[in-house]
Order: C-alpha cells, then sequence, then structure tokens
C-alpha cells in the first residue's frame, strides 16, 4: 500500500521532519555510516522490521558496508534475545540478496572456545573498569557476559569497538525498560571515544524511529552518566 497516496498529510510531515529537518539539525548531525547503524539498531530495538526493510537498501546504496549492517543486526541478540532478532536476519539477507551479495558474507569471529572467556573479561575492563576483572567468577549469568556477550560479539570485526557501544546504546534505549543498563553503557560510551555531543546527536537521529518518551529517557540517561563521570 502505498501510503503516500492513502495518507499524503501524515507522510508529509514524517517526510519533512525524519528526513530533513531531524537530519539536517544543526549541531546533531553523524556522518552516514554512523547515522544508519545507529537507525538500523533502533529499529532492531523497537522491531520496527518494516522500516528497517526500507532503510537498509538506502544505507547500503550510500555506502555503508554490507559487514557493518550484518554486524548490527548479529550483536543485537545480546541485548534483544533471539526471539526478537531472529525475524530480523532472512529480511536482511532478502535485502543483500536482492543487491547482489554473495552470502555468508566473511566471517567476522577473532575468538575460540577457548579464548572467548578471557577476550571478553578484557573488553569489558576497557569499556567498564579495572573493577570487571573477575567478575565473570560471580554467577554463570556474569560469566556468559564475559565469553558469550562480549567474548563472542564485542570481539568481532566489521565495526570499531566505539561503534559497538553506539550501537548498544540504540538496542537499549529504542527497546526500552532498561534504563540501569542504558545508563551503564551510555558511560561506556562516553569513556571510549563518544563524548556527549556525539551522543547527543545519536539520540537524536534515532528519534523519529523510537518517540520522544524513549528519546527523553535516552537524554536523562546520558546526562546521568555524564554527571557520574565528573
Amino acid at each position: 500500500m502505498d501510503l503516500r497516496k492513502t495518507d499524503p498529510e501524515l507522510m508529509s510531515i514524517i517526510d519533512h521532519f525524519a528526513f530533513d529537518e531531524v537530519i539536517n539539525e544543526e549541531g546533531f548531525t553523524l556522518d552516514t555510516e554512523n547515522r544508519y547503524l545507529c537507525i538500523l539498531a533502533a529499529l532492531l530495538g523497537c522491531q520496527g522490521i518494516d522500516e528497517f526493510k526500507n532503510v537498509m537498501p538506502r544505507a547500503l546504496s550510500e555506502g555503508v558496508p554490507a559487514i557493518a549492517i550484518r554486524e548490527v543486526v548479529y550483536q543485537a541478540v545480546d541485548y534483544l534475545g533471539m526471539g526478537r532478532v531472529y525475524p530480523f536476519v532472512p529480511a536482511m539477507n532478502e535485502i543483500f540478496l536482492a543487491q547482489g551479495y554473495e552470502l555468508p558474507l566473511e566471517a567476522q569471529s577473532t575468538t575460540t572456545l577457548e579464548t572467548r572467556l578471557q577476550a571478553g573479561e578484557d573488553l569489558q575492563v576497557i569499556l567498564f573498569g579495572p573493577q570487571m576483572r573477575g567478575r565473570y567468577k560471580t554467577n554463570h549469568i556474569s560469566k556468559w557476559l564475559s565469553d558469550n556477550c562480549f567474548g563472542d560479539y564485542y570481539t568481532r570485526t566489521g565495526l570499531e569497538l566505539k561503534q559497538r557501544e553506539m550501537i548498544t546504546f540504540c538496542y537499549l534505549a529504542a527497546q526500552g525498560g532498561v534504563e540501569p543498563q542504558l545508563t551503564a553503557h551510555a558511560q561506556a560510551n562516553l569513556k571510549n571515544g563518544n563524548d556527549h555531543a556525539f551522543m547527543m546527536s545519536v539520540i537524536s537521529q534515532i528519534m523519529p524511529y523510537v518517540g520522544y518518551p524513549r528519546t527523553l529517557n535516552a537524554v536523562t540517561a546520558l546526562n546521568n552518566a555524564a554527571e557520574s563521570l565528573k
């Protein structure tokens, strides 16, 4: 259904706001790659699969690497769960095939079952601080965070570490109801190369896709994180 024919007023408002005003807001713009990665992560977080199918081809056409897009989808499993991410995988692959990509794309894993725990813990220390050393010994969920969340996913190539933290913030902001984790990852962003101004641009660019309440919660989490780091 062509919404521009059935709902021209709504689409006129959305087109002006999401695809002009927000993208070009002075002082809150992002480079093309990071803007699309943020938006795709937010669409995973809010389960906007139809809009994901609209945005992903535009991202590819504007030069966002296919590997980077795939990494956004893969890493979402950690923060959204298999049940919510699985439908996006065939949707993504259908777009890749339609665009002429050969599947599977190049592998990006850098760890083994023997090295993932140590590698994951090392990244947790980089992102969150020395207090993470040995945290995995606390319980099995903490161990899974080290070996699976960080050891299996964060160690992959295809995205820079600060991009991985950026998209994690977007997953969390978009799904809502996880403010403690959102604040913790806001801190990790601020400590690892994504400053407050950059993160405000991230929040601004995903706003049309997640709505004002979750956007305002993300701003609060970011400001609280910044205050805690002073």
